[in-house]
């Protein structure tokens, strides 16, 4: 008898920044993967150099999730890829604006919807289609963001959506119960943009309860433990160094 092929995973966004350390830390743990990307899939260098080093069976996709149409033909594209359905969807990737309410747009909010609520929904509603036959612990998890817990006027449209994804989250795990768990992570301020200098990152890290900021590690180790936790469904895990606990009037970027 063949031994039974690695569990699978799709990472959406998972070619670069924060879902490319998760997709690494999944393939350190004997994932193959399913890597997407909006405009390519070209693995950042660490994580090229992970997949290398790992060996671990992957191929990258390409799909627009501003158009639905593109989410919907991801996970056709995987299986027939693949010949199977990943074990795990990974719902990473992110559209992120610096609107407010007084400038918002239906362009806007139509754009950060459909990448941050439409694309998670129609992965989740074919991944569990094709798990419906269940047989290696099926999962999905998304990732949040720990403001959710206080929210402020920053980043409106993103805000909004991710709150529309930490709904579904709940809605899901009560639906596809008990063939596939639904579960998410909400991160705190993780990796830094060309926005934040050495300075300011270290006084945001005193800010924080714990004194610390979270890292890409501390991330990519809750979804891992997420993915296999099989008691565990319908939960967020905040990776946020307590940052949830407190109102910050406005995003982090902003305080100083």
């Amino acid at each position: 008898m063949s031994p039974a092929p690695a569990p699978l995973a799709l990472v959406t966004g998972g070619h670069r920044r924060l879902g490319a350390r998760i997709a690494m830390r999944l393939a350190r743990a004997g994932y193959a993967l399913a890597i997407h990307g909006r405009h390519d899939a070209v693995p950042h260098p660490f994580l090229a150099d992970c997949l290398a080093e790992t060996g671990v069976d992957w191929c990258g996709f390409v799909a627009d999730f501003e158009t639905p149409a593109a989410a919907e033909a991801l996970m056709p594209a995987i299986i027939a890829h693949f010949g199977r359905a990943p074990d795990l969807l990974v719902n990473s990737a992110s559209l992120f604006g610096q609107d407010r309410l007084d400038v918002v747009t239906g362009a806007d909010l139509s754009a950060h919807f459909a990448v941050n609520a439409v694309a998670p929904v129609l992965l989740t509603q074919a991944f569990a289609q094709a798990k419906r036959e269940a047989g290696r612990d099926p999962s999905i998890v998304n990732l949040l963001d720990q403001r959710l817990a206080q929210p402020h006027g920053d980043q409106l449209a993103y805000t909004i959506s991710k709150y529309a994804l930490d709904g579904f989250t709940r809605i899901a795990a009560r639906e596809l119960a008990p063939h596939v768990r639904v579960n998410a992570v909400a991160p705190g301020l993780t990796l830094p943009t060309e926005d934040y200098d050495e300075a300011q990152m270290a006084r945001l890290a005193s800010d924080m309860p714990l004194e610390r900021l979270p890292d890409t590690e501390d991330v990519s180790e809750a979804v891992l433990y997420l993915a296999q936790a099989r008691a565990v469904t319908g939960q967020t895990l905040f990776v946020d160094a307590g940052a949830h606990m407190r109102s910050y009037p406005r995003d982090f970027m902003h305080l100083e």
